[in-house]
């Protein structure tokens, strides 16, 4: 009897830890969605290009070698086949793929519309098979870092990967920013910003309500298993916060962009809504549904700050705006778990943090500079003029309505 009832938990917590991985995955289509919108229509084809192609490109490198350097026993080396304690090693490995994906996607909506499309899949090689992997392996496989101290002797933690995850995606999309420059047309002279709307933000709509929607996968599996009383509670508090994060995240964009410039801003809701998903990532076990609401919130009213100055103060110029929702938002993320978790400190959080993104950001700078080198990252000016679907894929996504 026991052993039967032992299988049937390991059958639940397996189904479930694939459904959660299924709908994480969903993630790609509103990340596709959501830069297919916010880009120029003449660029369109170019970024779906990218998104289906980074996902197949992180699918297969970590599969051959992140998963090892992450958690050692690679699925080549016959390290993933077969049962463990509580689900299906396999299951684990299609949970974890599919972070690492999400991870990299990030990356492509910060460098849009002007990136050469096999240098950022070269980049998604390095980034899914080793860089994504090593800090990893420092935070949720417990690895000491270069051998010096464990993040979690340290106090850090990170329940579903606002750092781990979301701030080192924008890390490596700000040095591919960085190095890229910025959109023709973008900035003036005398230093001032121009406005370029995204082409389709019904599509950018469906792509934010996606990734809300596949953030139930993101956070809820991450609690791990179903298939007992307990855990089954803690995964409707992580759903039922995750929702309440993102609701408060929108609400409090609104009201601001509203103070701030007299009307509401569907781009700025649309981050704000993300902005309050990411902020609870790092902790959406321990809040009860109100903090968990101020915690999305916090996470709106900075995504709006960050973006704007982002923009005019430091003329980093990111088209959907992903390094202030994944980084900056991140990190609050990081640091708003000690508020409603007394075993985390704000010490092993900013430890964490910093660990994080140094390893992400120099590495990741010393790539795109490599890569620069070798086949160069930007197409031409007379190239971005016309478009990169054109230039990179040799076909429009709207051929109807151009001329």
């Amino acid at each position: 009897m026991e052993n039967t009832i032992l299988e049937m938990q390991f059958a639940l917590d397996t189904f479930y830890f694939l459904m959660m991985g299924a709908l994480v995955m969903w993630m790609a289509a509103g990340f596709s969605m959501l830069e297919a919108g916010m880009v120029r229509s003449k660029n369109t084809a170019e970024i779906l290009t990218k998104n289906i192609g980074l996902f197949a490109i992180a699918c297969t490198t970590y599969m051959v070698y992140g998963y090892d350097v992450m958690y050692g026993g690679g699925i080549l080396l016959d390290g993933i086949s077969g049962a463990g304690d509580k689900y299906s090693n396999a299951s684990d490995f299609f949970f974890q793929v599919v972070f690492v994906a999400t991870a990299m996607s990030i990356v492509s909506g910060a460098v849009a519309e002007r990136m050469k499309l096999f240098s950022f899949f070269a980049f998604a090689v390095v980034f899914t098979g080793i860089i994504y992997p090593m800090e990893g392996a420092w935070t949720w496989a417990g690895e000491a870092v270069f051998g010096l101290y464990t993040l979690s002797d340290l106090g850090f933690s990170d329940f579903a990967g606002s750092g781990i995850v979301h701030m080192a995606g924008a890390a490596a999309a700000l040095a591919g920013v960085i190095v890229l420059g910025a959109r023709k047309g973008k900035y003036n002279k005398d230093g001032s910003s121009n406005a370029i709307p995204g082409a389709n933000m019904p599509l950018a709509t469906l792509g934010t309500f996606i990734l809300w929607m596949g953030w139930f996968g993101f956070n809820g599996g991450s609690v791990l298993a179903m298939a007992s009383k307990e855990s089954a509670n803690a995964v409707a508090m992580v759903f039922l916060n995750t929702n309440a994060a993102a609701a408060g995240g929108v609400i409090a964009a609104l009201i601001l962009v509203k103070l701030l410039w007299g009307k509401a801003d569907l781009t700025m809701a649309l981050n704000g809504a993300l902005a309050g998903l990411v902020a609870i990532t790092a902790g959406p076990d321990t809040p009860t549904a109100l903090e968990a609401t101020l915690i999305g919130a916090v996470g709106g009213l900075l995504v709006v700050f960050s973006i704007s100055t982002l923009d005019k103060v430091f003329k980093i110029d990111d088209p959907v705006g992903a390094i202030s929702v994944h980084g900056v938002v991140g990190l609050w993320g990081l640091l708003a778990v000690p508020l409603t978790n007394s075993g985390v400190s704000f010490s092993g959080q900013l430890a964490g943090a910093g660990t994080i993104f140094v390893w992400v950001f120099g590495t990741s700078m010393v790539l795109w500079l490599v890569l620069k080198a070798i086949m160069g990252v930007r197409i031409s000016e007379e190239e971005e003029y016309t478009g990169s679907d054109i230039v990179e894929c040799g076909l429009e996504a709207y051929p109807e309505f151009t001329k």
